[in-house]
């Protein structure tokens, strides 16, 4: 009686073979859509700070926010109709909510205060985000988890702030130690909206997510800007052409792109680890309005860029992996 062959006993079907193959495929596929999101919110995100500058240069900044987001929302959800993605009336809801922590009280403030702060400034302030994620996660969860990391990752933080506040703003112009409060305030409000989309209705819908916030965002920005009188002796004849194409690279790479990715990382991983983007924002910020926009980068700013980024390593690092964010790596929406 013959044996049989090694080829023969160890031989897999076409079939079973084409399946490995294209789960292979997918895997790669995955992980590059994967990197390419992490470099949108890395890289494309720390350049809108400089592009936010410009683009309020001649355009009122609630004005500028509000179109922004408009014109992607509305981008977005023509996309929804289109992949005959629906929305229900508590799905809408949740949009206008996170319209109004992510946009209204996030990114207004942010754009008004690019009237009066330094782009680089205003990422080290936004750099504050992943603190504020922690505290509003545990006060959610309502379970404190303390370590040495997230003690000193706060003193840091406060620290940094305190200098960048304290010693940038107030030996400036004045107004931009309010202009620096804003901003926080609006990291603040981020944070909590970051807390909330993954507990919404919305949660495991990253497309439409994006898109019923911004258009949300975009609808009561402007209808801010129109009360309070963002119209009176504007006018589009007087806006640049850097201010336009501030405002489209805004809304193609800001939101369109980057925002987009940021809901889908959001849906597969922890918010702590996808606030990272806060270490490189910073960096990337401070270094284009240097080359670009002639902004100074004193040594207080170095060291108080140094405090931050630190500190949000270090509250990173105490802060334990939420398994909830782990369970939907690889889901595809």
């Amino acid at each position: 009686m013959s044996t049989p062959t090694m080829s023969a006993t160890i031989a897999k079907p076409p079939v079973l073979v084409e399946s490995v193959r294209l789960s292979e495929k997918a895997a790669a596929s995955n992980r590059l859509l994967i990197i390419f999101c992490f470099f949108a919110i890395y890289t494309i995100w720390g350049s809108t700070y400089l592009a936010i500058r410009y683009a309020v240069e001649t355009i009122p900044p609630l004005y500028a926010a509000g179109i922004r987001h408009l014109v992607s929302g509305t981008i977005l959800l023509l996309w929804c109709f289109a992949k005959k993605v629906r929305s229900t009336a508590s799905q809408i809801r949740s949009g206008v909510i996170l319209g109004i922590l992510f946009f209204l009280l996030g990114h207004g403030p942010l754009h008004w205060a690019e009237t009066r702060v330094p782009s680089g400034l205003a990422s080290l302030l936004v750099a504050t985000e992943p603190i504020f994620v922690f505290f509003l996660a545990a006060l959610a969860a309502k379970r404190w988890q303390s370590s040495w990391k997230i003690f000193a990752g706060v003193f840091l933080g406060l620290a940094g702030v305190g200098l960048l506040v304290g010693r940038t703003t107030l030996t400036s112009s004045r107004g931009m130690i309010v202009a620096s409060l804003a901003i926080l305030f609006g990291a603040l409000s981020w944070s909590a909206g970051i807390i909330y989309a993954r507990k919404s209705d919305l949660a495991g819908h990253p497309l439409l997510m994006t898109a019923l916030s911004s258009l949300s965002g975009g609808i009561l920005l402007l209808t801010s800007a129109t009360i309070f009188g963002e119209w009176r002796g504007f006018s589009f004849s007087s806006v640049t052409a850097r201010s336009w194409e501030a405002l489209a690279y805004l809304v193609v790479f800001g939101s369109l792109v980057a925002f987009s990715a940021y809901n889908w990382l959001l849906e597969r991983y922890s918010p702590t680890l996808v606030a990272t983007h806060t270490y490189v924002n910073p960096v990337v910020a401070v270094l284009l309005g240097w080359m670009l926009a002639g902004e100074k980068v004193t040594l207080n700013v170095g060291v108080a860029a140094v405090m931050v980024i630190g500190a949000v390593v270090l509250v990173d690092r105490g802060t334990a992996p939420n398994p909830e964010g782990r369970k939907r790596i690889g889901r595809e929406k």
